[in-house]
């Protein structure tokens, strides 16, 4: 994974670049990995666009080839791609590192990166997954509407080389992946569980227009998020549950 890097520029968005590529049908390395210095139509999970200073920040995308993985187990990979980055820069920051589910990397309250996966599907199998990831390094100003973004150089006040934690990234999601296609998902699950952001910690959440508490103990196979009320549990969808700070 890494081997075979592509360095742009611009773009609009990396995942956009690849999956270009794949719909002529020019055969991509699995592995291959496009880096952009400035991508100016990043996007993220619910149709959030991510915007990153030039050659400040690593945004990317990697392709792989999961077939052996179904359409019902698409979250595992999620999982392993949370936990490679999560493993690449845990060394650097350490137990303030969660992962906020789905795949949003956080540092305390504060969002450092996430990332979207875009699966392509051959029958029930997973053909194609091309997965864009973006990490804030070493931009310490940012836009207003990003209220609690953060960065590697922000917290530890020094720059970090680009391709360097890159590297790193692809060798720890190789690692995951590698776990997935030998069957070992229960391990997959059970580590992205463990460095899950808030898991047993009773919080308010917002949902249907309704604020509540709860705690998140458990993420099921299908990726849905388990959340304790006083009610008893409850089983939340991408979009239809918000983490609220206050």
């Amino acid at each position: 994974m890494g081997q075979n890097l592509v360095t742009l520029k611009e773009v609009d968005s990396t995942n956009t670049f690849l999956k270009n590529i794949l719909s002529n049908s020019k055969p991509v390395p699995e592995g291959t990995v496009i880096m952009a210095e400035h991508q100016f139509a990043g996007r993220g999970q619910r149709q959030n666009t991510w915007y990153a200073e030039p050659g400040k920040n690593l945004t990317f995308s990697i392709l792989l080839n999961p077939t052996f993985l179904s359409a019902q187990q698409q979250f595992d990979l999620t999982r392993a791609v949370s936990m490679g980055v999560y493993d690449a820069l845990y060394p650097l920051l350490r137990d303030s590192l969660k992962i906020k589910w789905p795949n949003d990397i956080y540092y305390g309250n504060n969002k450092l990166g996430g990332m979207l996966i875009e699966n392509v599907l051959q029958g029930s199998q997973i053909r194609h997954s091309v997965i864009g990831i973006g990490i804030n390094i070493n931009q310490v100003n940012f836009d207003e509407s990003a209220i609690n973004a953060t960065s590697v150089k922000k917290i530890l006040q020094r720059d970090y080389e680009l391709k360097n934690i890159l590297a790193e990234i692809c060798n720890h999601t190789e690692a995951y992946y590698l776990h997935l296609k030998a069957g070992r998902g229960a391990f997959v699950r059970n580590m992205y569980l463990s460095r899950l952001y808030r898991l047993n910690e009773w919080h308010k959440f917002l949902s249907n227009g309704e604020k509540f508490e709860g705690r998140i103990i458990n993420v099921k196979e299908n990726g849905l998020l388990v959340v304790e009320q006083n009610d008893g549990e409850h089983l939340y969808n991408l979009k239809e549950i918000e983490f609220l700070n206050k």
